[in-house]
């Protein structure tokens, strides 16, 4: 574990730990339940994980941290946070690469880079009863490899690396330095704003919004025009039948 001196910068009131390899930094960040925001890094996951269980593939270069927080507001609310965080990903994108275009928002919790899947974020959360007392935002970014076709579900997109993609080689240290910085940004509009700004900016860069796209929910397949994300940060998609908002789904174009 790294006590290294934190980087010019770094969000005020926000901790950081450095480790060589662990199974996984969402795991850790539960075992850990830190006291105050803390950021976790991983140079290595042995056992990474995406949504609904997936193995992440994890070799060493690429980014996988996990954001631990202890929220205040509802369990639905707390759940937006993974509009701040995908939006914070973004950015720190754009910061690192000096690229303003390529990046898009794949809801509910992808970034793209040229249409190609970049990176991934995992909510995991503790609580008793309707309250969650511990929050832990899982990130991952493919910033040097990415999964080959085989290692992801058919008809998923296609996984893309920041290096093969821009030619530029971003460290895990200095792009934690980028997404902290904006994640507490858009933290603090959160907080302050609810969730109407990241809404409104969520949807400037969203993929495929106006086109057909089809959400999957379980074994059931639904397509439709990808209309807009509602207050409550559900998908609406307009079917042949009727207006739909959907709270959880994978999305496939």
């Amino acid at each position: 574990m790294s006590a290294e001196p934190l980087p010019l910068g770094w969000p005020q009131g926000v901790a950081r730990v450095l480790l060589d390899s662990v199974d996984s930094t969402n795991a850790h960040a539960a075992r850990l339940a830190p006291a105050r925001p803390t950021w976790i890094m991983a140079a290595e996951q042995t056992g990474g994980r995406g949504r609904r269980g997936r193995p992440w593939s994890s070799p060493r270069g690429n980014f996988y941290a996990t954001l631990a927080l202890q929220p205040v507001e509802p369990a639905e609310q707390v759940a937006l946070r993974s509009f701040a965080a995908a939006l914070a990903l973004r950015d720190a994108c754009v910061a690192v690469t000096g690229f303003a275009t390529g990046f898009q928002l794949k809801w509910p919790n992808d970034v793209l880079l040229n249409g190609g899947k970049l990176a991934g974020i995992l909510l995991e959360s503790s609580g008793v009863g309707q309250g969650i007392s511990q929050l832990s935002i899982g990130i991952g970014v493919n910033l040097i490899a990415a999964p080959t076709p085989d290692q992801v579900e058919t008809g998923a997109v296609t996984p893309v690396s920041l290096l093969a993609e821009t030619g530029l080689r971003i460290s895990p240290e200095s792009f934690l330095t980028s997404l902290a910085v904006a994640y507490d940004r858009w933290e603090s509009e959160f907080v302050n704003n609810g969730f109407a700004p990241l809404r409104a900016e969520w949807l400037a860069h969203a993929a495929r919004l106006g086109e057909v796209i089809t959400a999957r929910t379980g074994t059931r397949s639904e397509s439709g025009v990808f209309e807009t994300i509602d207050a409550a940060g559900a998908l609406v998609l307009k079917t042949p039948h009727a207006r739909r908002a959907i709270p959880a789904a994978e999305i496939f174009f």
